[in-house]
Order: structure tokens, then C-alpha cells, then sequence
């Protein structure tokens, strides 16, 4: 069978590779430690849980609208008033099956062949898929460990082209943990106001973020909500991954195609979990603060264990629940004759020689490191931690 080309061009995620592969090895009897999952691991809040529940037993299980209802809109809606500071009417917003699909639908609408998107490296695996399965071309640009993961105008200036459409900020980052300043963020709006580009924000962290870091929306900058489409959802600030719940704030013109494309592919989001979206964005956020608190005792001791490593360096991230060491001093050293080349292959000796699952740093476009998430036990990131001690000592 021939399939079509746009599916030769783009990779399967990589995160969920090697967790379905460390999942895999746990069901077959083996003590895995995983630092690959993309999700906290604490449970969705009660009252969010039991929105849900209300919905089904009072049978709220049809089709909805394909955007999501006017009250989950209204919430989202109140959530970015009260957050942000943003101004959006029910036209701006879309409801998706998680803010993967919000992207999706995003890069489906507004880009195609002849197209350049900026993406700038280390970058969440999906974003150049994406622009590639609109047809257009992930223009990729460095952001530093120098410069704390994160890119200025000049960056920009240096691979924009009559061709670029759009840039891609994602803050806090997935897998750096970068965040942008509200200064940096200034920077890079008045870049995007004189070259007329439009950005996407993917937002999906910015709950999460430590060390007293103000988070700010590009969107929130003088001229920019117009060209900006805000992306966000449930998953991670609430725990409700599951859920797959996400949604875009932008123009309407944006939103209205979206919601087109969205009509041909999945409908609505799942309907029951639309009165929970309400909940988590309207009800109590204690939850939110008690989790970061947890999230940032760990960052703060897998930080200090990785930099205190032969050979390896750690940044210290602002935002989300993933480290994104330097391992390359590592590459070239052997075991049993078998020399380790790349985050490929670090990864992999990780795997089978210390049973620990990491993502290699190449899915992200930085071979030189690879991402370890936090959102797991104090436990289990200790006997990880001592496992990747122990077989760093073992290389050659």
C-alpha cells in the first residue's frame, strides 16, 4: 500500500515512545525508573472530578457544539480576564481535544505549502510535525543554553524571510523549563509588529513556574493580541491530562477556520468533561500551589544531583517540571567496547544498563542533552538519580 507523503516526513512522538517502551519493560518484571512522562502525577482535584460525574448522571453525554459550549467558552474567557488581562468574546475561542489538537488545528488553518514557521531549538517534538503536515517548512533557531534557552530579535532577524509566517513561543518551555521576561517578550513583539508576523503561544505551563518568576502572555503587549493566538489547557496545571482539554484564544477569522477543520475531524471535545473545564478554570485553584510547592522541592534536588555529576551540567528552569541537562562531555566514553556517540545512545545505555527511561535530547533538537521530568516521586527520582550516578562512573 502507498501511503501519502506527508506521512514519510514527520516522526512518532518520541516521549511517548520511550514511555510506552519503559512501560513495557515494567509489565514484563523489570524495576524501571521513568523520567519520560509528560504528566503530574498527582491526581485530577475532586471537585474537578466530580463536575464531571454531576454531568453524567444528569445524562449531559450528547454532541455539544463543535467549539464547546458557551459556558465553558465564558469560563475560559473569565480565566483569561482575570489571569492576563485579556478582552476575548465567545468568537475567539475555540475548545479542542487538548492543546495538541489546538495546534494542530492551528497550523492546519493558517499554513501551506511556501510557508516558513519559526521554531526555536530545544522545542516540544510535535511543533515541527505539525507545520510540516500543513505542508509548510519549520524554519529551526537556536535558543542557547548561553541564553538561557531562550532567543532575541536578532535570532529572529537572522532566519526570517519574505516566506516566514508565523514564530512559535512556548513559555515556560517543553523540555528546557525556559520562561520569557516580560522584557523579552517586549523585544521580541516589537520584531514581530515591524515584520508583520503573527505567533503562537503555547501557555500550557504557565502556572508552573518558580523562584518568584512573573509569567506573561505575548498577548498582553501592546498590538499583539491581534497577531497572537494563545494556547492553553487543563493538562497540566490541573492535572487532567486525561481529559484532553484544551483550547486557543485569537482572532476570529482564525478561530472560525479552526473550528471548521475541528468540525471534520473529531467534533466536539468530550461533552462531560466541558462542566469539569468550567470547574478547574472558575472553582478553587489551591490545588495548583500545594502541587508547585512539590514540584519545586524536587527541581531544586534533581538539579543540584545532576550538576554535582561526572561530566554533566544542569540548568536551573524557571517553569514547567522537566530538567534539560548537558550530557554531551559524556558522548565518546565506551562501555563493554561500545562507544556512546549521542543522546541517542545515552539514552538507550540508560535503558538497558541502569533501567532509568529518559528522552534523548535529538527529539528536541539538542543532541547534546536530554529532558528528565520531575512529575514523579521524590522516591523515584532518587533511586533514578543514583542509577544514572552509578552508570556514569561505569563508562569508560
Amino acid at each position: 500500500m502507498e501511503l501519502a507523503k506527508r506521512v514519510k516526513g514527520i516522526k512518532p512522538s518520541p516521549t511517548l515512545a520511550i514511555t510506552a517502551k519503559a512501560k513495557q519493560m515494567k509489565a514484563d518484571g523489570l524495576d524501571v525508573v521513568g523520567f519520560g512522562a509528560g504528566e503530574p502525577d498527582f491526581d485530577t482535584p475532586d471537585n474537578i472530578k466530580q463536575a464531571a460525574i454531576r454531568a453524567l448522571e444528569e445524562g449531559f453525554t450528547k454532541y455539544t457544539p463543535v467549539p464547546g459550549t458557551n459556558e465553558a467558552k465564558d469560563a475560559v474567557i473569565r480565566k483569561l480576564k482575570r489571569d492576563q488581562g485579556l478582552d476575548y468574546e465567545r468568537e475567539n475561542i475555540i475548545i479542542s481535544c487538548g492543546a495538541k489538537h489546538t495546534l494542530y488545528n492551528i497550523a492546519q488553518a493558517m499554513f501551506e505549502e511556501g510557508d516558513q514557521v519559526i521554531i526555536p531549538a530545544p522545542y516540544w517534538v510535535s511543533y515541527p510535525d505539525q507545520v510540516i503536515l500543513a505542508s509548510a517548512e519549520p524554519v529551526i533557531v537556536d535558543a542557547s543554553e548561553r541564553t538561557g534557552f531562550t532567543v532575541t530579535a536578532k535570532d529572529l532577524e537572522r532566519v526570517t524571510t519574505k516566506r516566514t509566517k508565523a514564530l512559535v513561543v512556548n513559555s515556560p518551555s517543553n523540555p528546557t523549563g525556559a520562561a520569557y521576561t516580560r522584557e523579552q517578550l517586549e523585544e521580541i513583539a516589537d520584531f514581530a509588529r515591524k515584520r508583520d508576523m503573527f505567533v503562537i503561544s503555547d501557555e500550557i505551563y504557565e502556572k508552573l513556574v518558580y523562584d518568584g518568576f512573573e509569567f506573561t502572555s505575548i498577548a498582553q503587549l501592546a498590538g499583539m493580541q491581534d497577531r497572537t493566538v494563545v494556547v492553553n489547557g487543563l493538562s497540566k496545571a490541573y492535572s487532567m491530562t486525561g481529559w484532553r482539554i484544551g483550547y486557543a484564544a485569537g482572532p476570529k477569522e482564525l478561530v472560525s477556520a479552526m473550528t471548521k477543520i475541528q468540525s471534520q475531524s473529531t467534533s466536539n471535545p468530550t461533552s462531560f468533561a466541558l462542566p469539569a473545564t468550567e470547574e478547574a478554570l472558575d472553582g478553587p485553584q489551591e490545588f495548583i500551589s500545594v502541587m508547585l510547592a512539590e514540584f519545586d522541592r524536587r527541581r531544586l534536588y534533581i538539579v543540584d544531583r545532576l550538576n554535582a555529576m561526572d561530566g554533566v551540567t544542569c540548568f536551573r528552569p524557571q517553569g514547567a517540571f522537566y530538567v534539560f541537562p548537558n550530557f554531551s562531555d559524556l558522548y565518546g566514553r565506551t562501555f563493554g567496547g561500545k562507544k556512546i556517540g549521542d543522546s541517542n545512545g545515552f539514552a538507550d545505555y540508560l535503558l538497558d544498563q541502569a533501567k532509568v527511561a529518559i528522552v534523548p535530547g535529538i527529539a528536541f533538537g539538542a543532541d547534546d542533552y536530554a529532558r528528565l521530568s520531575y512529575a514523579s516521586s521524590m522516591e523515584n527520582i532518587e533511586k533514578g538519580l543514583d542509577r544514572i550516578e552509578k552508570a556514569i562512573g561505569e563508562l569508560e
